[in-house]
């Protein structure tokens, strides 16, 4: 079953535009529809599976965040990128949190949390996905959560809260960060890293652009898009990360859905390009890291 959106989840306007069609080039093979909203621009899947529907384009083997085993060249280099990223999003944390108490919704297979817990940290983490969460409490002796309203019931409260490439895939982003800035301490942070829709290898790769992950990605940011839904609800950007090292990821994924094969030296070259237009502030970064934090507090 799909689900179709009248509002515009940031603005509120009705009157939308399709901007593009693509494919679920990962899984499904199926076309959807990226709309933009007249009013404020903003861009997102509609119509799209509801919650129950949706579940299925998550079923696979090859969707690295939920498995754990070992896989082809892709995979190889997604998890070589994570060992880096799981070191630099520690560092983020512990230099922004007032706190040691972090809660990482969406957390997959738990590495982040699992390396936070050696650093002494207190940890708790919220994934839908019911291997991962299993994974999780196996290998690292973790207790993940299924959904945010575990924690809410419970009253818990956190001093930094990081949605890793999430914020994307959540079905209401008003609810969502109605419930996140419940759980989050008055002086806590908000870490939110999304993909950059106005980033040079979005333009350049248009369709095929793999940060559109067509219909897992329900909504596509852009720095203006994520301002002005933060403002919604009280929340402001202190600082922003640029993830310099997706440009050459999602390039190589791009790669394939384009030509039906990965061109490693390609991608590479296109996510050079991508980083030096975004260094020359012509373009955005492929993904930007956003920390955040309460306002007029």
């Amino acid at each position: 079953m799909q689900e179709v959106l009248t509002q515009c989840p940031v603005c509120s306007g009705s009157d939308f535009s399709t901007f593009l069609e693509g494919k679920d080039y990962f899984l499904s093979n199926e076309s959807f529809v990226i709309q933009s909203c007249k009013e404020c621009g903003f861009k997102f899947t509609n119509p799209r599976p509801d919650s129950n529907s949706i579940i299925s384009y998550y079923d696979s083997e090859k969707y690295i965040s939920h498995n754990a085993k070992n896989g082809g060249l892709t995979t190889t280099i997604y998890r070589l990128a994570r060992y880096f990223s799981i070191r630099n999003k520690y560092a983020i944390i512990k230099s922004h949190s007032p706190g040691k108490r972090i809660l990482d919704i969406g957390c997959g297979t738990a590495e982040l949390l699992n390396y936070c817990q050696k650093k002494r940290m207190e940890v708790h983490g919220v994934e839908p996905n019911e291997k991962a969460r299993e994974f999780a409490k196996t290998k690292y002796s973790l207790n993940i959560v299924g959904n945010l309203n575990e924690l809410k019931e419970k009253g818990e409260k956190f001093d930094c809260i990081c949605l890793w490439h999430v914020l994307e895939h959540l079905p209401s982003l008003t609810q969502s960060l109605e419930d996140i800035s419940c759980l989050l301490q008055i002086e806590g942070i908000l870490i939110i890293a999304v993909p950059n829709s106005e980033s040079w290898d979005a333009k350049h790769y248009k369709k095929f652009w793999a940060a559109y992950d067509l219909p897992r990605h329900l909504y596509h940011f852009s720095e203006k898009s994520i301002i002005r839904l933060l403002k919604n609800h009280a929340l402001g950007i202190i600082k922003t990360i640029p993830q310099k090292l997706d440009a050459f990821y999602i390039s190589l994924l791009s790669e394939r859905y384009k030509s039906g094969h990965g061109n490693f030296f390609m991608a590479l070259l296109q996510g050079i390009i991508s980083n030096f237009r975004a260094w020359e502030k012509k373009d955005a970064y492929s993904s930007t890291i956003f920390v955040i934090k309460m306002e007029n507090i």
